[in-house]
C-alpha cells in the first residue's frame, strides 16, 4: 500500500474527524458526520497498521479516533472503568509505541556498561581515580554485598524505589532536552561497568552478577524504558511530523506520562525484590528466577498486550483518562 497516496486521498476526511472530535457540541449532522468519519477512519488505521506498521499518520489518526470515541460514547464515571481503560490500553499502547527505541536504549547502554568494565579490568590502575586500594577493596568485599541487608527490608524497599522512580520521572520529563536522558542513561551505564570492575578486581567477579541479578533485569530495563520515553519526546520536537511542534509535544507528552505512571509500579516490583528477595539466603536459581519472571512479565505486557491495545486503536493519550477523572470528581 502507498501511504502517501492514502493520505492525499483520505486527508480531508481525517481533518474533519480531527475537527468533529475536538468540539464540545456537536448538532445533529455533525454526530452523524462524525460516526461516519470514524467508522471510515477505523478501517484507515487498522490498513495502516496492517500493511505499513507505525507512521506519524496512523498515530494522528489513532488519536482523533480515540477523541471520537469518547465524543459520542461519553466517559465512563465508574472509577474501576477508568483504571481498567488505562492498565489495559493507554499505558502497554503507550509502552509498546516506545519499544524499539527501549530496545535500542538496552543494547547501547550494556555495550557501555560491558566497555566500561573491559576497560578498568584491563587497567585496574585506573580504578585508583575512584579510591585507594583500600577503600576498593573494602567496597569489594563488604560494602557491595552488604548494601543489600544494611537497613530493614521495608525501609531498603522502599527506598530503592523512591530513588529509581524519581530518576525515571526526570528522565522523562526533561526529554525534551535530548542531552539529560541520554546523560542520565550513559551515566547509569558507565556505574554498572565500574561496579563490575570494583567487584572484579578487588572482590569476587560473581558476587556482582549473583547481587545484581534478581531485581536488576526488571529494574535496568524499567530505567532504560524511562530513557527511551525521553528521547522520544525530544525527537517529537525535532521531527513533529504534519503536526506543529507544539501538538506534537502536547500529544506525546500525554502519552509518555503515562509510562511514568507504568514505571512507577514498575520499578516498586523491583524494589521488593531488591529489599526482600536480594538479601535471603536461597539458591541463587530461585532468587535470579524470580527476577526473570518479573521481567517477563513486563514484556509481555509491553510487547503482546501492548500490541493488542495499540491495534485496537489506543494511543496512551490521557484525555481519555483526566476527562473521567474530572467528570467523577465533579460528582
Amino acid at each position: 500500500m502507498d501511504l502517501d497516496a492514502l493520505t492525499a486521498a483520505r486527508r480531508d476526511d481525517w481533518e474533519s474527524l480531527a475537527r468533529l472530535s475536538r468540539k464540545h457540541r456537536l448538532t445533529g449532522a455533525e454526530a452523524d458526520e462524525l460516526i461516519d468519519r470514524y467508522q471510515a477512519g477505523a478501517s484507515d488505521l487498522s490498513t495502516i497498521r496492517t500493511t505499513v506498521g507505525p507512521s506519524s499518520q496512523g498515530e494522528n489518526l489513532s488519536l482523533s479516533l480515540s477523541r471520537a470515541r469518547r465524543a459520542f460514547t461519553g466517559v465512563p464515571r465508574n472509577v474501576v472503568d477508568q483504571l481498567a481503560i488505562f492498565f489495559l490500553g493507554d499505558l502497554p499502547a503507550a509502552l509498546y509505541r516506545i519499544r524499539w527505541t527501549t530496545v535500542a536504549v538496552v543494547g547501547i547502554c550494556a555495550v557501555i556498561a560491558l566497555v566500561t568494565g573491559l576497560w578498568l579490568n584491563a587497567n585496574p590502575s585506573l580504578l585508583l581515580h575512584l579510591g585507594t586500594p583500600a577503600q576498593l577493596k573494602a567496597y569489594a568485599d563488604q560494602q557491595f554485598v552488604g548494601y543489600y541487608s544494611a537497613h530493614p527490608d521495608a525501609a531498603f524497599a522502599g527506598q530503592v524505589w523512591t530513588h529509581n522512580a524519581s530518576i525515571s520521572a526526570l528522565t522523562i520529563a526533561t526529554g525534551i532536552t535530548g542531552i539529560l536522558p541520554a546523560y542520565f542513561m550513559i551515566s547509569n551505564a558507565v556505574n554498572v561497568g565500574q561496579a563490575g570492575a570494583m567487584v572484579s578486581q578487588y572482590g569476587t567477579a560473581s558476587h556482582f552478577w549473583l547481587y545484581i541479578a534478581p531485581h536488576g533485569q526488571l529494574e535496568l530495563y524499567s530505567v532504560f524504558t524511562s530513557g527511551a520515553a525521553g528521547l522520544m519526546l525530544f525527537w517529537a520536537w525535532v521531527a513533529p511530523g504534519r503536526r506543529t511542534r507544539a501538538q506534537a509535544l502536547a500529544e506525546d507528552g500525554r502519552a509518555f506520562f503515562a509510562i511514568v505512571i507504568g514505571l512507577i509500579f514498575s520499578l516498586a516490583v523491583s524494589g521488593t525484590i531488591e529489599g526482600f528477595v536480594t538479601r535471603q539466603p536461597w539458591p541463587w536459581p530461585i532468587k535470579i528466577g524470580i527476577g526473570t519472571v518479573a521481567l517477563l512479565a513486563f514484556l509481555s505486557y509491553q510487547w503482546i498486550l501492548g500490541r493488542k491495545a495499540w491495534r485496537a486503536g489506543r494511543t496512551g493519550d490521557l484525555d481519555e483518562f483526566e476527562a473521567g477523572a474530572r467528570q467523577i470528581t465533579a460528582a
